[in-house]
């Protein structure tokens, strides 16, 4: 066979082929015409913020759009935080061409605590998973672990330690950052071991030279950058501050977003938290010198490890007179490590590298960072944001927090979110600061 006639007889196979296959394809989409269709479920969960007395409950509806019975099986299964499987349950289901049902569950029988549920529909053409979260009196949550003997006095000498520091305040205006009614400076101050830290200073623009302003201190976010925050509310100053190792304040520790967290972690008198803890005490302290400041009005927000460090600092330092911590991690550490791999992952891998450290030396000195045990020494209000499936901050941990809380507090939950918070959060924590500083 000549090399024109073997490519011609190639071409025509090729040709037959792709025929072959386009009709295929036809009579597939013809065969999945009469079937096609779709199931679509919603899980309602039976109280407004997932919170229980004694029996969680929910309400599981169902609708079938294919053309034949779909009949198989739903079933939950309840976990605990840490993954333990505590109940699990299933029922069949028969769904008639293009049919709905509703299905009510009922779980009894748990003790005090967060839980997470997995509702799974598995019948003829669909299967899914729907993940949820609930807690039952959470209100009684207390962790089993105390505060170091000697808390209350490493924390009193850490403060010596930083009041020993000369805070060689620098205050530089930004004309060029400057904007919607308001004038940017950058911060610059030594805080503890001599480290300079930064934040930016943004003020309202006044006309009336004696008016002095309420303090948000802005805290940051795990390796986060704090730029200026400007905000609308021409009664407020905000002090954006970022910590050592963060944002504009990475000097001296520059290190990458894995390493920070166990900078120093061997030695609680050498860890980063206890430096970072004492930034925001520094930062106080600066807005204490300024005379265009309400030294009686700050406010300490966050989220996350902004949370956190609001916590940390409100509780040893009562110059902040109003608290709001959203999603704030590292409460209650030693019934966290089960439940979350940020950051116990970084830190055991860390561990690993250092002969002569183990894990339990490093949760012997974390304990002096637990942000429980700072709550428990907070005197102003407090408010507290979770979300009920946050991996990072998980529920139970921030509501033992929140227990730990003696002055006035609230607590807005967020059901269906993961360590983040809603919009109602922010609107809320705005009124109540207004009302408290009396800004009106």
């Amino acid at each position: 066979m000549s090399l024109i006639m073997m490519l011609r007889f190639t071409n025509k196979l090729l040709a037959i082929a792709c025929f072959l296959l386009m009709l295929a394809g036809t009579q597939q989409v013809f065969a999945q015409s009469d079937d096609s269709g779709t199931v679509n479920t919603i899980v309602t969960t039976n109280s407004n913020d997932g919170i229980f007395s004694s029996t969680a409950s929910y309400t599981f509806e169902v609708k079938s759009t294919y053309n034949t019975i779909q009949q198989g099986h739903i079933k939950y299964v309840v976990t605990t935080e840490a993954g333990k499987k505590m109940k699990a349950d299933s029922i069949r289901v028969k769904l008639a061409k293009q049919g709905s049902a509703t299905y009510n569950f009922s779980i009894p029988g748990l003790k005090s605590g967060f839980y997470k549920i997995n509702f799974m529909i598995n019948v003829t053409d669909y299967d899914d998973t729907t993940r949820k979260a609930f807690g039952i009196r959470p209100e009684e949550l207390r962790s089993q672990y105390g505060k170091p003997a000697d808390f209350e006095a490493f924390w009193t000498k850490t403060r010596q330690e930083l009041d020993n520091v000369k805070p060689e305040f620098k205050v530089t205006e930004m004309p060029d950052s400057s904007r919607d009614g308001r004038k940017v400076f950058l911060v610059e101050m030594k805080s503890l071991g001599g480290i300079t830290i930064r934040g930016w200073l943004t003020e309202p623009s006044s006309k009336n030279k004696n008016k002095k302003f309420a303090v948000m201190l802005g805290l940051p976010g795990y390796q986060v950058d704090l730029k200026p925050l400007y905000g609308k509310d021409p009664d407020i100053a905000i002090l954006s501050l970022n910590i050592r190792g963060q944002g504009n304040s990475r000097d001296v520790i520059n290190v990458r977003r894995e390493t920070y967290i166990t900078l120093g972690i061997e030695d609680k008198n050498k860890y980063v938290l206890r430096g970072a803890i004492m930034d925001c005490i520094r930062a106080v302290d600066f807005i204490c010198t300024r005379p265009e400041l309400r030294h009686d009005n700050i406010l300490a927000v966050g989220g996350s490890l902004g949370g956190y460090l609001s916590i940390a600092t409100s509780g040893l330092d009562k110059r902040i007179s109003f608290c709001s911590a959203a999603n704030p991690i590292l409460s209650d550490i030693r019934n966290l490590v089960p439940e979350v791999d940020w950051p116990f992952n970084d830190i055991k891998r860390y561990v690993n590298t250092r002969p002569g450290l183990t894990f339990e030396k490093v949760l012997d000195n974390m304990d002096y960072f637990d942000a429980k045990n700072f709550a428990s020494d907070i005197k102003c209000p407090t408010l507290v944001g979770l979300g009920m499936v946050d991996n990072i901050a998980p529920p139970n941990t921030v509501y033992t927090l929140y227990n730990g809380i003696p002055s006035q507090k609230h607590l807005i939950i967020f059901r269906d979110l993961g360590h983040e918070i809603g919009k109602k959060y922010v609107v809320y924590e705005g009124r109540w600061m207004r009302d408290t500083f009396a800004l009106f």
